[in-house]
């Protein structure tokens, strides 16, 4: 018996689009209401490339936990799970420790959580879906598409909106562009629910969070609606909307301080400011992983910048096992007169950055990595209780937003304490 594919399910008229762009294009984007199957099309439409054509093939999630709910261990209302979407008789083998479906063509289907990234990159995909991309380190993307552009792989990326951030980017410029398929809806052009029950599920929110910002973004995809739990996403919206957000140029006249999140194992981020009258200039950022003071004293030196003070947390003076010294101590045989910052609760920091912002101008160029995790950095989400814990969420957005709570820091200090200027570091010992 031939095996008919898609197995057990059927696109509605408003999933034909992406079915259909699917078999043309290799680049998509579709913005959906939550509830309305975004992942069991991609996953469906993705069982059918890949018995197509061997390779290897990934469904990305912000989170692996993520992944194994939306679909690994997923039943839907008829109890039918989503994994067997793939029919038996064209599977060779799964493996649920890793999340992984071989197929007898010798293609695979694995689901992985986006930290999982040098595993996509080490097999060479032919295809890769980001689910809920608008939380997904843009970075990743950046990874996987040299790839996929060499072996002519696809990439789809779905989401509903948090913001004006890196997804709404991404939906713009595919917009533009004919080699792309974009698709906007809301879940009055889906038509899954009438309107007597949109209104039920919009009247739940509000009884649930006391406003209906949720249910404009989750079901209506408003990209202007206030992200919930978002610490600065409002904040930057206006920082936009006042045109604080354009070209900073750099004054020569005028010192540039830094301040950093020292990352161990993990990413490093600087904010780069001056400080013109009573603005605050923010003129640049930089992040790297898994790099030496050397690397970062190199990228310094190579901005032309000169400098006044450079901002540590207090974790700088942590001294490394390796060399005994503490960070401060090794960015000083480079050049970087670092400057530690007090301990201080990360609830006040945060209260601090939503004072300083309003002062702030971005350089919208040189600070998109920086402005992308201030504007997706927000509370944790307890997903059984369905509210939001007073504490952030771990993240890629996490390193950009703690250096900017020492930039808070270190701009009052700054502010308060007359201080003379920095001499521009020395060249480091190694260079990049």
């Amino acid at each position: 018996m031939e095996t008919v594919l898609p197995h057990h399910f059927e696109p509605r008229i408003y999933q034909r689009g992406f079915w259909n762009a699917a078999d043309k294009l290799l680049r998509i984007v579709t913005v959906w209401p939550r509830r309305h199957g975004k992942d069991k099309t991609m996953y469906n439409k993705l069982i059918e490339k890949a018995i197509r054509r061997k390779g290897n093939y990934f469904y990305i999630f912000p989170e692996y936990n993520q992944g194994k709910k939306a679909l690994w261990t997923n039943i839907d209302k008829n109890g039918f799970r989503t994994i067997d979407h793939a029919p038996k008789d064209i599977v060779r083998r799964t493996n649920n420790t890793e999340m992984l479906i071989e197929l007898v063509n010798g293609s695979t289907i694995q689901i992985v959580g986006a930290s999982s990234i040098d595993r996509v990159v080490g097999s060479n995909p032919a295809g890769v879906v980001f689910s809920e991309y608008s939380l997904i380190d843009p970075m990743v993307w950046g990874y996987v598409l040299p790839i996929l552009a060499e072996n002519k792989g696809f990439a789809w990326f779905n989401f509903t909106p948090r913001g004006a951030n890196h997804a709404k980017r991404l939906l713009e410029q595919a917009r533009d562009n004919p080699d792309w398929y974009a698709q906007h809806l809301n879940a009055e052009d889906c038509g899954v629910f009438s309107s007597q029950e949109l209104v039920k599920i919009r009247d739940e929110y509000f009884e649930l969070y006391g406003d209906y910002h949720l249910f404009e973004q989750e079901f209506m995809t408003s990209f202007d609606a206030p992200v919930m739990g978002a610490y600065y996403a409002t904040h930057l919206k206006r920082a936009r909307d006042e045109n604080r957000i354009t070209s900073v140029p750099y004054d020569s006249a005028v010192p540039v301080h830094t301040a950093w999140d020292l990352g161990i194992g993990d990413a490093t981020a600087i904010w780069f400011y001056q400080t013109i009258g009573k603005e605050i200039h923010i003129i640049d950022y930089y992040e790297n992983n898994n790099e030496g003071i050397a690397h970062y004293a190199n990228i310094l030196n190579s901005k032309g910048y000169f400098y006044g003070r450079h901002y540590f947390p207090h974790d700088g003076k942590a001294k490394e096992l390796g060399t005994g010294k503490t960070r401060q101590e090794v960015a000083r045989e480079y050049g970087i007169n670092a400057h530690i910052l007090p301990v201080q609760s990360v609830e006040d920091g945060i209260e601090a950055v939503r004072n300083l912002i309003g002062k702030c101008w971005f350089d919208e160029k040189k600070c998109e990595r920086g402005l992308d995790a201030l504007i997706n950095y927000s509370k944790d989400f307890d997903e059984e209780r369905k509210i939001y814990r007073n504490r952030p969420r771990h993240d890629w957005s996490s390193h950009g937003s703690d250096a900017f709570r020492y930039l808070a820091m270190g701009y009052k200090e700054n502010y308060d304490t007359p201080h003379r200027t920095r001499p521009k570091p020395k060249k480091a010992r190694f260079h990049v």
